[in-house]
């Protein structure tokens, strides 16, 4: 990691997003991910009807930065390449040079918002093509950088089949539906928004800075093999996702990691990854869904060594298939069934080794048990170190729930099996289950 002051970016992270919350209603998940999007440099896309502040929000988080090169523009298919690259230098004209005067234009702007992009037309997209992929803008002959870190676009509609516009769509790795508000108490607070001006909370050395950081930033195998396991799935549902696109949703989970003070990308900077996949609204739902069950799964692998469920599964599993037998055992020796030496003998080790695995495992798991309750009454903060971005932290405990439950379950079988086979219950195991 570089030297970057992780508690004093996360205090701005949580200024910015209080800022914006204030003003921006019902965009709480849309305001995290346009901040994850600003530090890892990645383009976004707003689909929506007019009228649902997607140019404000965008100047808005703007105005964090305090940047004063914004450049903000309506498009339409009579828009021309002046009106956007800059006119070009007639006194380079007259040296037959075909050079723009770009300064106060796209190419010379940090951040951006333009409006309509899809109406743009083929003079204009081969530009916006390289801007927005390699940050280059070809000025005549010259091949300039641009300095912008981050340009939000917005959309009535999608694009058509169009090559050229497919082509441009495929630049915004962040794509987000925006609709009306739909809560009264949000219509309560709109009509007495905030006097102040939004302060200057960030500066640019702390994009420069996160994303430098987040280039020495570690991905272990087992989250590869999840995005491998994704990819698959989502193929399955004849979802296909360039390796490109893989490519960068893995730099944003790096980026997610900085902010969150690691060095490692965790399941939790995984999150906001079904809005970097879909291709038209309609398929987010199926997309989540998906991306949910192997989230899941992935949270549940990771915490085996704090609740190691698997194991405990396959020791009740074992017992349970072997208790009718164990059963029948122990009731011929109560009422004298005679058995050869060598059949006793094995049946008795048996029952041994089954008392002691099930005590030591039952009274285990009802220890991790209970801490497990201990760590729920306090779950939104647990979740919160894991991901200060996450907004719906309740989504997320409900998971934790069904993992206690699934515990439960199988403590449950422990005891059973234990009870059945010798007629007594587990000392120290006593457990609440109406909790």
């Amino acid at each position: 990691m570089t030297m970057l002051n992780t508690t004093q970016l996360q205090q701005k992270i949580d200024q910015a997003i209080e800022v914006l919350e204030r003003r921006f209603f019902e965009r709480s998940e849309l305001i995290r991910l346009l901040i994850l999007g600003i530090m890892s440099g990645e383009n976004a896309l707003l689909v929506g009807p007019p009228g649902t502040a997607k140019s404000q929000l965008a100047r808005s988080i703007s105005k964090l930065f305090g940047s004063e090169h914004w450049f903000d523009y309506l498009l339409t298919r009579f828009t021309t390449p002046d009106e956007i690259f800059g006119p070009v230098s007639l006194q380079q004209l007259k040296q037959d040079q075909y050079v723009r005067k770009t300064a106060g234009y796209l190419p010379s702007a940090q951040f951006a918002f333009l409006d309509e992009i899809f109406k743009a037309n083929s003079a204009i997209l081969n530009s916006l093509l390289s801007i927005l992929h390699e940050r280059i803008y070809f000025n005549g002959r010259e091949k300039e950088e641009v300095p912008l870190l981050f340009l939000v676009a917005a959309s009535n509609e999608l694009p058509d089949e169009e090559e050229q516009l497919t082509a441009l769509y495929d630049r915004f790795l962040i794509r987000y539906e925006v609709g009306y508000l739909q809560h009264a108490s949000s219509y309560e607070k709109m009509f007495d928004p905030p006097a102040k001006e939004i302060p200057v909370v960030f500066s640019l050395y702390d994009v420069k800075d996160v994303q430098s950081a987040s280039k020495k930033v570690a991905i272990s195998e087992g989250l590869i093999y999840f995005l491998y396991s994704l990819k698959k799935d989502l193929e399955e549902k004849e979802f296909v996702i360039s390796d490109r696109r893989w490519n960068k949703i893995v730099h944003v989970w790096k980026t997610s990691a900085v902010l969150n003070g690691r060095d490692y990308v965790s399941i939790w900077d995984t999150v906001f990854t079904p809005h970097m996949l879909w291709e038209v609204p309609e398929d987010l739902p199926v997309l989540r869904e998906l991306f949910e069950k192997r989230f899941t799964e992935q949270v549940k692998a990771e915490l085996e060594a704090e609740l190691p469920l698997r194991r405990y599964h396959q020791i009740a599993q074992r017992w349970l298939e072997k208790e009718s037998e164990l059963h029948a055992f122990q009731f011929k020796k109560e009422i004298g069934h005679k058995m050869g030496a060598q059949r006793t003998e094995e049946y008795r080790s048996m029952l041994e080794e089954c008392r002691l695995e099930l005590e030591e495992t039952g009274r285990d798991l009802r220890n991790r048990l209970l801490g497990w309750q201990r760590r729920e009454k306090d779950m939104n903060a647990y979740i919160y170190e894991k991901n200060r971005l996450i907004h719906q932290v309740d989504k997320y405990t409900v998971k934790y729930v069904h993992l206690r439950v699934e515990g439960e379950r199988i403590l449950q079988m422990i005891q059973g099996v234990y009870r059945t086979v010798f007629d007594r219950e587990i000392a120290g195991t006593e457990y609440d289950y109406t909790l």
